[in-house]
C-alpha cells in the first residue's frame, strides 16, 4: 500500500504500547541522546568497511554499541570494559545481562 495506509497500519498495530507510553511519560518523545551518541560512528561508517571482515565489523559495531550505551547511561567507557574484561572469564553465562553498562531508572 501507499506510505499513508502503512503509516495508519503501524499505529493501528502499535497502539496499546503507543497508549502506554502516553500514560506514563516516563520517556522522552525524542531520540536525540541517541542520534549524538552514535552521530561519532556514521561519521566514520566509510572507516568501518575496512574493518577486516564481515565478522570483525560486526564484532565492532557491538563494541561500539556496548561503548555508546556506557556513555548514555552515565558510565565511564574504558572503566566499564576494564571491569567487564576482567570478570568475564569466571562470569556464569546466566548472568551475563548483569554486566551491561546500564543504570537503573531513576523514580
Amino acid at each position: 500500500g501507499t506510505g499513508l495506509y502503512r503509516a495508519v497500519e503501524y499505529v493501528r498495530r502499535g497502539e496499546a504500547a503507543f497508549s502506554r507510553y502516553a500514560e506514563t511519560g516516563d520517556l522522552p518523545i525524542d531520540n536525540n541522546p541517541v542520534e549524538n551518541a552514535i552521530r561519532p560512528v556514521a561519521l566514520g561508517k566509510k572507516n568501518w568497511l575496512f574493518a577486516g571482515s564481515e565478522r570483525a565489523g560486526r564484532r565492532a559495531a557491538v563494541l561500539q554499541t556496548l561503548l555508546g550505551t556506557a556513555r548514555l547511561n552515565g558510565v565511564e567507557p574504558m572503566a566499564w570494559l576494564k571491569d567487564v574484561l576482567e570478570k568475564l572469564p569466571t562470569w556464569r553465562y546466566s548472568r551475563l545481562d548483569e554486566l551491561l553498562p546500564l543504570r537503573p531508572p531513576e523514580r
